[in-house]
């Protein structure tokens, strides 16, 4: 625990326990509008646990009415690690008729990050396997060390991802690469990575092993000066329009475009455009 306060940013407020399985952080100061959400659970390497993704399920629900959060970065709390994926020890102990459940919840948690109107962004500083790979790809950006080790392996097990990642992996890296990576269980680092669009940034691994999480802060940082609500219409016309043809997905990009207009922070922009100062969003 002391050196979880000793890497502790200054004007950062916890509003967990150190103890908890899921430690959620707002910043305040030149960083405010930046949640983390850490998870806590190094015996089990991060897995997702019953008692895990429930805590996840109701901090995401908290932060996507939220106003002031304005950029949520899914990270570990402890160094070398992110997620290794669904807690199997525990999934081993259930009966056949509640795997189908618990795999239908973890899914479910998955498309909650995705749907969070602000952009979400993983720090992967070490291994991101099967569910902790799928959670990242649910993520608008993922920033990994680049030491960090990343694979859907679920055919390794006899079984397929299923939190999504059949149908995220494909439409950021493309089918056929997507098809390679899930057939063979391949595990890839940093570098490779991004070579492949995997992830936005691969950094060199530090000594205290939160490389990551120091360059999704930057990341962050370089959002939050932005108007929010220009920054949401954006994500939202984007991840639409994907879904969609072209056509429908300028109509998206209209309807979006629609809701900035009448805007405070529209104006504001304009003003300190005019005035040659820096505008002060509100996220109105």
């Amino acid at each position: 625990r002391a050196l979880l306060r000793r890497q502790r940013p200054l004007g950062i407020r916890s509003m967990s326990s150190n103890t908890d399985e899921l430690i959620v952080r707002r910043h305040s100061g030149e960083s405010e509008g930046i949640v983390e959400l850490s998870i806590n659970r190094p015996k089990a390497r991060n897995a997702l646990g019953k008692n895990l993704v429930g805590m996840m399920e109701s901090a995401i629900s908290e932060i996507k009415f939220d106003k002031t959060a304005r950029a949520v970065i899914i990270r570990s709390e402890n160094p070398g690690m992110f997620c290794a994926g669904a807690d199997l020890k525990e999934r081993s102990q259930m009966s056949p008729e509640e795997v189908g459940p618990f795999v239908a919840k973890l899914r479910g948690l998955v498309s909650s990050i995705a749907d969070l109107p602000m952009p979400v962004i993983a720090a992967i500083d070490g291994a991101a396997l099967g569910g902790g790979l799928e959670m990242a790809l649910a993520c608008d950006m993922r920033v990994a060390s680049d030491s960090a080790k990343m694979g859907l392996v679920e055919t390794k097990l006899a079984i397929i991802p299923g939190a999504g990642g059949t149908q995220r992996l494909p439409r950021i890296v493309g089918p056929a690469k997507a098809k390679e990576l899930m057939y063979t269980a391949k595990v890839l680092e940093g570098k490779e990575a991004v070579s492949i669009g995997l992830v936005n940034r691969s950094v060199p691994q530090n000594e205290a092993g939160d490389s990551a999480v120091i360059e999704a802060i930057s990341l962050a940082k370089e959002i939050i000066p932005n108007g929010p609500v220009g920054v949401k219409m954006a994500k939202a016309a984007i991840d639409k329009g994907l879904e969609v043809p072209l056509e429908s997905g300028l109509a998206f990009e209209q309807a979006c475009y629609a809701q900035v207009i009448p805007t405070e922070d529209r104006l504001e922009g304009l003003a300190a455009f005019r005035e040659k100062r820096k505008p002060v969003y509100k996220g109105e």
